[in-house]
């Protein structure tokens, strides 16, 4: 019988410290650094990982490199080979808090957050400060955020023939659900 009682306690707090953070796997970052008048320069990475801890508010993503798919793959292999260097800086990562975090305010109808933190890209890490819209659904918690980096501030530079043609400032737009 006592056996039976701590195999139950030991599954259940395993059952408990296992819902102590929700995760996403199939984030969704989309980033645009496009010209007006040019052609579009616009990637997505549907395989983002992304992990909420509840309870502190910390959150942070991992998004591969080489996950971005642009619409013309001549643009593809330049971000991975002259732009971001895939093969040196293979992963783009974001750690961070968000501000007053309370899981229990969610509602269906999302609701704005701060999150601070910093983004690990191209091997520099750079604060980012964000507003989060947050909502409580059947299927998770909500999150989509949309902010504004530059690639100078990065160390990623933009060869002359096509700085006309490419933004430095970019603007990335995150999608999740956290279960």
């Amino acid at each position: 019988m006592k056996k039976i009682v701590i195999v139950a306690l030991l599954w259940a707090s395993n059952m408990a410290m296992a819902q102590e953070k929700m995760i996403c796997k199939s984030g969704v970052i989309t980033f645009e650094a496009s010209v007006p008048a040019f052609e579009e320069v616009k990637a997505t990475n549907t395989s983002v990982t992304v992990v909420l801890n509840p309870k502190t508010g910390e959150i942070a993503s991992l998004a591969l490199m080489k996950g971005f798919r642009f619409k013309i793959a001549l643009m593809e292999e330049h971000f991975n080979e002259n732009y971001i260097e895939s093969d040196r800086y293979p992963k783009a990562v974001f750690k961070g808090k968000i501000e007053n975090f309370d899981p229990n305010s969610l509602t269906t109808t999302p609701k704005d957050f701060v999150i601070n933190g910093k983004l690990d890209l191209h091997g520099k890490w750079v604060v980012i400060k964000t507003v989060a819209k947050m909502s409580q659904t059947a299927s998770g918690i909500i999150l989509v955020s949309n902010f504004v980096v530059n690639a100078s501030d990065f160390n990623i530079s933009i060869p002359s023939i096509v700085k006309n043609k490419v933004s430095n400032k970019i603007n990335i737009q995150l999608q999740a659900v956290l279960k």
